[in-house]
């Protein structure tokens, strides 16, 4: 499981002028809860580059007064305007408690839809999962090499051991559908073999 480290500080003040001044100083404050208490801390904005601009699932590791916190991200909010991080919410890794979790999906092997013609659509790119902190893992692997033409894998056919999907069951992840030459392929040959069918038969002799 890959994790990223941020040391940060504390903080006691909370209001929104403190933040600002935080802000304008390059840092981004943050809260972790989950844990026995909620902590408010902050952390220059460099540090989360690695955490935040990226699909991958990390664990965050959060330094504070020489403690170590073990961390997901659960919000991360944006300037409306800048664009800039401002603000993001850590839930606290506490052995025996579950959490729920974001994972991505990995689609493992081409599928036999593709093989024949089709192209591959990807539906969902990852799944809510609930689980304890030991079963948390980068990704959930899902085999598509059997996904035929026309066909989906779907929620409900994800085997993720050691978690509860909390996604609808029925909503399809993946899907191989016709492409447009895939199409005229067919076209062409329905016509060529209906006008191989229309062809009069031979006179008997």
């Amino acid at each position: 499981m890959k994790s990223v480290k941020i040391e940060g500080k504390k903080r006691s003040g909370l209001g929104k002028k403190a933040t600002r001044h935080l802000r304008s100083e390059g840092h981004v404050p943050c809260v972790m809860y989950g844990g026995k208490e909620t902590i408010h801390f902050s952390a220059p904005v460099m540090t989360f580059r690695s955490l935040v601009y990226t699909p991958e699932f990390q664990i965050a590791e959060i330094v504070l007064d020489g403690v170590t916190y073990k961390s997901i991200v659960k919000h991360i909010q944006f300037d409306v305007v800048t664009d800039e991080l401002n603000h993001i919410d850590f839930l606290e890794l506490v052995e025996g408690n579950q959490v729920i979790a974001t994972l991505p999906l990995k689609f493992v092997g081409q599928p036999q839809g593709v093989k024949d013609g089709g192209r591959l659509e990807l539906k969902i790119k990852a799944l809510n999962v609930r689980t304890y902190p030991k079963y948390l893992r980068e990704d959930i692997e899902v085999n598509i090499e059997d996904l035929q033409l026309h066909g989906n894998v779907r929620v409900e056919d994800v085997k993720a051991e050691n978690m509860e999907i909390l996604n609808s069951p029925r909503i399809p992840i993946a899907s191989v559908v016709t492409t447009r030459a895939l199409r005229q392929a067919e076209t062409d040959a329905a016509a060529a073999a209906k006008g191989a069918g229309g062809k009069a038969a031979p006179a008997k002799k």
